[in-house]
């Protein structure tokens, strides 16, 4: 059933209200529909079913002859004038004049209202009243039967974009979720390396030792390690002066547990005992029993494990410190030029902060010893150069190694040039970091040590207790003299030595004791303790647990209750 906006709406048999008409498509296919003038039906004139009219039989039309011709349907009601297509009285048209129903711009062609064109799916045009709606989406016609229209609806290309659309939303959305998944997978992947890393770290400083408030992995939760059970490696050097021929000892010490570097200043005085027994000095020592024999002795009073001899003398320090590419030492004193002929010449080294000094001029601080001073002070200036030339030593073994290659001295056996460079090159690398220190060895003038001094130096820094003896070697015994006579150390060395044990001098106590004391500190050296004190004529009363001094297996403190020969 045709509605109101099919073709042919509004004729007689519809009750003659408005006609619509389809003008074109719009971008989607739908038809536009354009509302008809109203058309008025002449009386008694014969509808022509193909529209012609007279007119046009007489103006050329109609090829055939001419014979009259009732009056025709004239749809414009022109009541038979010539046929005038623009309707302007035979004129050209006006411009703008549309021939296809549109409103011109001129001419006399009476208007007639005209509604809205109504596209479908748009509301009706308020001035009617019609209860039918139109159809929400009429479709092309195609011919059918009764002459009527079928639409077929044609495809829609919205559908394809809308497709496109959605695949393309879909594709970018499962790209950003792709690139949202490995940021995640990145970030976690970071987060894992730094996560090592700083474990790596943190498992470095602990071992290290450098972990605040943690100890290293020897050391037990929450101490640190004993000194005696930290690992060292010791190196002596004698800096022979060739030109007075003096000499003067350091011990270079590397605390690998610890991580610090030490220069130890040993004074010529320091008391030492030969293997007879016979108490002598270091720099004796030095000059008699040579490189091996003041290793062995300095092993025996300190306690320490000394792993090779440096023999530097003067020439080669000169050549040492120019090799580095000289040194910067904050210098004490001015040290005058031993080559000056006039007094009152210029000093070879000045006085003051961050001096430089070549090689000739280290040589000559680290030697001189000025009007009145002690030894200590030489021995300091000693210690200044040695400290200054590691720092400026490299760290890497191989180029320490070469520059001691370079020196071409002959070292005393077991130490070989790899062994002295790989050591120094450690040292070296202290210095740099600001992990390295130069203490002297105090000593008493009798050049024995005391019993502080066996605790702040020879524990702490050169190993605390002294090392095991040898299977089958003697009972060393460290003799401590408190009877106020000094005779009756020697006096016990003699009577010790006869009866088979080692004698150690252990110095002079403090204060007067009345009761002698012997003591051990390894409950295997009891036995021995009670044979040193039957050796002594001790009471057996005296032997006892205690702290032992470093390098000895039981220490006797002489009192006043000690009779020489009593035993």
């Amino acid at each position: 059933m045709n509605d109101r906006y099919e073709a042919g709406y509004g004729d007689e048999s519809h009750g003659g209200e408005d006609q619509y008409e389809i003008v074109g498509y719009d971008d989607y296919g739908r038809p536009v529909y354009q509302q008809v003038p109203p058309r008025h039906t002449p009386q008694q004139q014969t509808y022509d079913p193909y529209g012609q009219r007279p007119d046009y039989a007489q103006s050329g039309y109609d090829t055939g002859r001419q014979q009259p011709v009732p009056p025709a349907y004239d749809p414009y009601g022109t009541q038979g004038a010539p046929y005038d297509p623009y309707g302007n009285g035979g004129q050209d048209p006006a411009p703008g004049y549309d021939p296809y129903g549109q409103a011109a711009t001129g001419g006399q062609q009476p208007r007639v209202t005209e509604r809205t064109a109504h596209i479908p799916q748009q509301p009706q045009p308020p001035e009617d009243t019609r209860s039918e709606a139109p159809p929400a989406a009429p479709e092309r016609q195609e011919a059918g039967e009764g002459g009527e229209f079928a639409f077929a609806e044609e495809p829609d290309g919205d559908s394809e974009d809308v497709i496109d659309w959605l695949k393309f939303t879909e594709n970018r959305t499962e790209r950003r979720e792709e690139a949202r998944r490995r940021a995640r997978r990145r970030i976690i992947a970071l987060g894992v390396v730094l996560a090592l890393v700083v474990a790596g770290g943190v498992g470095y400083l602990w071992y290290d030792g450098k972990l605040p408030g943690v100890s290293s992995p020897g050391a037990g939760t929450g101490t640190t390690v004993a000194a005696g059970a930290q690992k060292r490696d010791v190196i002596v050097v004698h800096l022979h002066n060739t030109g007075k021929r003096d000499t003067s000892t350091v011990l270079l010490v590397d605390n690998t547990t610890t991580q610090r570097g030490t220069t130890v200043l040993l004074p010529n005085s320091l008391a030492l005992s030969d293997d007879s027994g016979t108490t002598t000095t270091l720099a004796k020592s030095v000059d008699d029993d040579g490189s091996s024999g003041t290793r062995d002795q300095l092993d025996t009073v300190l306690g320490t494990d000394i792993q090779g001899t440096w023999r530097l003398d003067t020439p080669y320090l000169q050549n040492l410190v120019e090799l580095v590419g000289n040194i910067e030492v904050d210098t004490d004193t001015d040290v005058p030029d031993p080559d000056a002929k006039k007094k009152g010449a210029a000093p070879l080294v000045h006085q003051g902060k961050a001096q430089t000094l070549s090689g000739k001029t280290a040589v000559a601080y680290a030697t001189y010893r000025g009007p009145g001073e002690t030894e200590n002070a030489q021995l300091k200036r000693f210690g200044q150069v040695m400290q200054s030339t590691l720092r400026k030593l490299s760290s890497d073994p191989s180029s320490a190694t070469t520059t001691v290659r370079t020196l071409a001295q002959i070292l005393d056996p077991p130490l070989t040039d790899n062994d002295l460079g790989t050591f120094l090159a450690k040292l070296a690398d202290l210095a740099k970091e600001g992990k390295y220190q130069t203490v002297p060895l105090p000593v008493q003038n009798d050049g024995t040590l005391t019993a502080g001094t066996s605790d702040s130096v020879v524990k702490n820094i050169l190993g605390g207790t002294a090392k095991s003896p040898d299977a089958g070697s003697a009972v060393r015994v460290a003799v401590q003299n408190a009877t106020g006579a000094k005779a009756d150390t020697d006096k016990a060395r003699v009577t010790l030595l006869g009866g088979g044990f080692g004698f150690i001098e252990g110095g002079t106590a403090s204060g007067a004791r009345t009761a002698s004391k012997v003591l051990y500190s390894d409950p295997a050296d009891r036995q021995n303790a009670t044979e040193v004190a039957k050796t002594l004529g001790l009471p057996a009363g005296s032997v006892a647990k205690g702290a032992v001094s470093s390098g000895a297996d039981v220490l006797v403190v002489l009192g006043q209750d000690y009779r020489p020969g009593t035993s």
